[in-house]
């Protein structure tokens, strides 16, 4: 696979989930890491161990409340959304006594789609208030970040299937089931 006018030879699929990836990822190197960035980033270590990979694509579902329902976005910049330790003085989502900025630059941008800002933490959220960030899931900040400690190029693209609001579960329950067909489609435009 060619991105950017790089060549991969030696690409690893993540998905939270296996109904992320239905039945149109059946003959691709993945990998179903979990949900949460905990065991999204035990079980990406271990799979990089494994297989060593030359690209990291993650490929799954994302709730949102600017762009709509069914769009595809290429994330590149992450934000660890449940880091708040404001009561001892730090910024929000900083991390205590960390160098690291707040916002984890990392990954490839594709031309044709819309970039969004992901804000990953551990809880499904419903009531989306922050504008640090436009596109919300659970796991994308630790993979991007494994993947940048690690030295390898990392492709974070997500469906969105919610609005992140009240309605935001019974949406991702219908929506997931769309995701993979229409992540298959932009993966292979790449």
């Amino acid at each position: 696979m060619e991105i950017n006018g790089k060549i991969y030879n030696n690409i690893l699929l993540v998905f939270a989930l296996e109904s992320e990836a239905g039945k149109e990822f059946e003959n691709f190197n993945k990998v179903f890491v979990g949900i949460g960035k905990v065991k999204a980033t035990y079980n990406l270590t271990k799979a990089i161990q494994k297989s060593n990979p030359d690209l990291i694509i993650n490929l799954g579902t994302a709730g949102s409340t600017t762009f709509d329902r069914g769009n595809i976005i290429n994330c590149s910049r992450f934000i660890q959304r449940d880091m708040d330790v404001r009561a001892l003085g730090f910024q929000k989502f900083e991390t205590p006594f960390s160098d690291e900025p707040i916002l984890l630059e990392y990954g490839l941008k594709t031309e044709n789609l819309p970039n969004g800002i992901c804000g990953s933490g551990d809880q499904f959220e419903i009531e989306h208030i922050n504008p640090e960030y436009n596109v919300i899931d659970m796991e994308a900040f630790a993979l991007a970040k494994v993947a940048e400690l690690e030295g390898i190029d990392f492709l974070c693209l997500k469906y969105i299937s919610d609005g992140a609001d009240g309605n935001a579960a019974d949406d991702w329950t219908i929506e997931v089931k769309k995701a993979s067909i229409a992540l298959r489609r932009e993966l292979d435009k790449l």
